[in-house]
């Protein structure tokens, strides 16, 4: 059984080797932000608690909660809530960002990834969550339709889809037409 939650100490095992085949693959890890080079675990745990209540983000980011999914202690994920859009994230981003490890695509993980961070943003007060992806890809397209993603349009190669609220608006929140 998938559990999405946020990281904690005893869980660096199980995600230093899920990073591992994330660099080894040269794969994206859109949802878990580190820096490779300059890692260590307890620094990153504490950066994650701080910067979901907003203290000692980089310019251009906002706050947002680090997830982590697992399945039997084994770390299959990364998911990322943002819980405040800035203009990137209207455009590009949205209010959230996953990835799953190589070795564990292709088995439906993502789409329950997504549908607990979806809880997890309603929980938060965001009744209304855009999602984006690329427009060439096609399982995070179908990951986001299967989660009842309404399609608003693509922007430089993004396409861009809202969960929840009223879809029959289709124009941003907070932009002025």
């Amino acid at each position: 059984m998938l559990v999405l939650r946020r990281p904690e100490a005893t869980d660096e095992a199980a995600i230093l080797e899920m990073m591992a085949e994330f660099i080894e693959a040269d794969s994206a890890h859109d949802g878990g932000f580190w820096q490779p080079d300059q890692f260590h675990y307890g620094d990153w745990l504490e950066a994650n608690q701080l910067a979901e209540m907003g203290i000692g983000i980089s310019d251009g980011w906002v706050p947002a909660i680090q997830f982590v999914a697992f399945d039997n202690g084994r770390a299959i994920g990364f998911l990322s809530l943002r819980l405040r859009l800035n203009d990137h994230l209207i455009n590009h981003g949205g209010h959230i960002g996953y990835s799953v490890r190589p070795s564990a695509r292709g088995n439906g993980f993502a789409k329950e990834m997504l549908k607990q961070g979806i809880s997890a943003a309603i929980s938060k007060n965001i009744p209304k969550i855009l999602l984006t992806c690329h427009e060439e890809n096609a399982a995070s397209r179908a990951v986001i339709l299967a989660n009842g993603g309404v399609l608003e349009d693509i922007r430089e190669g993004t396409e861009r889809y809202w969960i929840g609220g009223n879809h029959e608006q289709s124009k941003t929140p907070g932009m002025e037409e």
